[in-house]
């Protein structure tokens, strides 16, 4: 399991849970390094063997790299309200004043002013305990991990031409109103990936394994056994 920007074991809280008698469940750390590369080889330099994938917005942009480095020992993958294209200017943008803000002090104000509710869904955005959940996690990033993870990702390639390379069968998860990674991305993905399945989650944006935990752990567990 691979979190996204800003996030920690706490964005699989729910799938490590629900999932447990399935498989075994691992969160590994996305800002390891500022170079997506080196990312990804930390990430095989701890694991032995094949292993499955679960990877959410920056954690599914790690898991195309780890496809780039070792294809050969992945055996499922699940990819969740992500993007495989390069950064979009505007992309970079944002992240650059992230970057300024967390400098300058306000490190905090990014996820609770601007990011949260830009990326749940406006019903899930009421709820406090998901807001706090949220925050908390990038707390626990921290300013110096933050960084990390923003200068991997803004440095990644179009995974484009990879998509079609894709051999293992793959399970593509998404929240109909994610306004970070929308919905076309994820149908394009699917049609370029072979032996892939795309599922469309309702009332969901960005953040789908804590905005909808129960139908995505369906989902993940019914695809699973019949893959």
């Amino acid at each position: 399991m691979i979190p996204g920007t800003l996030c920690d074991d706490n964005l699989f809280k729910y799938q490590a849970e629900g999932l447990k008698d399935l498989v075994d469940c691992r969160v590994v750390s996305n800002s390891s390094s500022s170079s997506l590369k080196q990312v990804a080889k930390n990430i095989l330099k701890k694991q032995t063997g094949s292993f499955s994938i679960i990877g959410l917005s920056y954690g599914g942009i790690i898991a195309f790299e780890l496809l780039r480095q070792a294809p050969e020992r992945i055996n499922k993958l699940v990819l969740m309200n992500t993007n495989y294209k390069e950064p979009s200017e505007q992309t970079r943008i944002n992240q650059q004043r992230f970057i300024g803000m967390a400098y300058l002090g306000q490190f905090k104000e990014i996820t609770s002013e601007i990011l949260i509710d830009a990326m749940l869904h406006p019903k899930n955005a009421e709820k406090q305990e998901l807001r706090e959940t949220i925050l908390n996690m990038a707390l626990n990033v921290g300013i110096d991990g933050f960084f990390n993870q923003v200068k991997a990702q803004l440095g990644r390639p179009d995974s484009t031409k990879d998509l079609q390379n894709i051999k293992c069968p793959t399970l593509i998860i998404t929240g109909r109103e994610d306004n970070i990674c929308p919905l076309k991305l994820h149908e394009d993905m699917a049609e370029a990936i072979p032996n892939s399945t795309l599922k469309v989650i309702e009332e969901c944006g960005h953040l789908s394994t804590l905005e909808q935990p129960n139908l995505v752990n369906n989902i993940i567990i019914d695809w699973w056994n019949n893959n």
